[in-house]
C-alpha cells in the first residue's frame, strides 16, 4: 500500500459522499461504488482488522499501533464521506425526487435513470475484473442475477419497530457496503423499516445535534412528556440500528475477505450477477403503491406512452450515467487517476 498525501485522503472522502449517496437511495449500492471507485477491497480488508488483535492494542494503550492496524485514515476518511451524504447531497436528491406537490422539483425518474446507467456501466466494469472465466464464474453471475431480481420484485412487509428487528435490520442493510449489487436501503423497504430508519430516525438525530452543537439544551424540557418520549426513542432505535450495522459490517467483511482471497474470480462474478439483477429495483418508470396510511406496499413497473423530451432526457441520464463509468475506467487503465 503506498503512503497517501492528504489529496488522496480528500479524493477518498469524496468517493465515501458517493458511496454514502448511493446507500440512500433504494436499489442502488454503496459497494457498487467502492467496486468501480476502486476501494472495495481495501474496506473489506480494512474491516476485517477490527478484530481481538485491534481490541489488544486498544486496551494496552497502544494507540499509534492500533490506528494502523486497523487503516484508520482510510476508513476515517471513507465513513465520514459516507456519513456527510445523508446530511448533504442525499438530502439534495431526496428534494429532487419530491414530487412538486411535496415540495420538490419532481425528477425523480430522471434521477433514477442516471443510477440506472450507473448500473449499467458497472456491470462492465466488474467483468474486467474477473481475471478468467469458467463455469464456476458463469454460475456465480448467474445466481446472483437470480437472486438479485427475485429481492427486486418482493413485496415490503409491515413495518416493525421492535428493538431486535431493529438490530437485524442493521445487520441486514449493511450488505450494500460489503456487497455490491445489494442495495441496503431497498433492503429495508422489503423490511417495512426504510421510512423508520432512514428518514425519521436519521432526521431526527440530525435535528438533535444541530439543537446540540447551537448550545441549545433545553430542547427535551421544552417539549410535551410525549415529543420527548419520541424522540428519546428514535435516538434509542438510531442507535441500535448503528450498532447492527457495525456488527454486520465487521462480520460481512471477514466472510468476504476469506471469500475474495480463496475464490476471487467467482465471488467477483456472483457480485457482478448482484448487480445485473438491482437493475429491477433501480428501474426508472416505477409508480409507488401506498395503502391509506402512506406505507409502502410495491412498485407498479411501466414504460412511458408517449416518446416526448422528457423521456429522452431520462434516457441521456442512463447515457451519461454509462460514461460516468467508462470515463472512470478509462482513466484508470492509463494510470491518471489514482483509484
Amino acid at each position: 500500500m503506498y503512503k497517501r498525501r492528504f489529496i488522496d485522503y480528500v479524493v477518498l472522502y469524496l468517493k465515501g459522499i458517493l458511496m454514502g449517496t448511493a446507500n440512500k437511495i433504494p436499489g442502488v449500492s454503496g459497494g457498487m461504488i467502492a467496486l468501480v471507485s476502486g476501494f472495495y477491497e481495501e474496506l473489506i480488508y480494512s474491516f476485517q482488522k477490527i478484530n481481538i488483535k485491534s481490541l489488544n492494542l486498544l486496551l494496552n494503550g497502544r494507540f499509534n499501533k492500533f490506528l494502523d492496524y486497523i487503516n484508520f485514515k482510510f476508513l476515517f476518511a471513507i465513513n465520514f464521506g459516507s456519513v456527510s451524504a445523508f446530511f448533504s447531497v442525499s438530502l439534495l436528491l431526496d428534494w429532487l425526487m419530491r414530487t412538486q406537490a411535496q415540495g420538490g422539483l419532481g425528477y425523480g425518474i430522471e434521477v433514477w435513470s442516471y443510477f440506472f446507467g450507473l448500473i449499467i456501466g458497472s456491470v462492465y466494469y466488474v467483468a474486467r475484473n474477473v481475471k478468467r472465466w469458467s463455469f464456476n464464474p458463469y454460475l456465480g453471475m448467474s445466481l446472483g442475477a437470480i437472486l438479485g431480481l427475485l429481492i427486486s420484485f418482493m413485496d415490503p412487509m409491515a413495518p416493525n419497530d421492535n428493538y431486535w428487528f431493529i438490530f437485524l435490520c442493521g445487520i441486514i442493510s449493511v450488505s450494500g457496503m460489503t456487497l455490491p449489487g445489494f442495495s441496503g436501503s431497498f433492503i429495508l423497504i422489503i423490511l417495512g423499516n426504510y421510512n423508520l430508519l432512514l428518514v425519521d430516525a436519521v432526521n431526527n438525530l440530525f435535528y438533535t445535534l444541530i439543537a446540540i452543537f447551537q448550545g441549545d439544551f433545553k430542547m427535551l424540557g421544552t417539549e410535551s412528556l410525549v415529543e420527548r418520549a419520541e424522540r428519546i426513542r428514535m435516538l434509542i432505535v438510531v442507535s441500535i440500528f448503528a450498532i447492527g450495522s457495525l456488527f454486520g459490517l465487521v462480520s460481512f467483511s471477514k466472510i468476504m475477505g476469506y471469500m475474495l482471497k480463496h475464490y476471487h474470480n467467482t465471488v467477483i462474478a456472483t457480485l457482478m450477477g448482484f448487480i445485473i439483477g438491482s437493475l429491477g429495483a433501480a428501474w426508472p418508470w416505477k409508480n409507488e403503491d401506498l395503502d391509506h396510511r402512506g406505507q409502502l406496499l410495491g412498485y407498479t413497473r411501466y414504460l412511458p406512452e408517449e416518446l416526448d423530451w422528457r423521456f429522452a432526457m431520462q434516457i441521456l441520464w442512463i447515457i451519461i450515467g454509462i460514461l460516468t463509468i467508462l470515463i472512470i475506467d478509462f482513466y484508470e487503465r492509463r494510470g491518471k487517476l489514482k483509484l
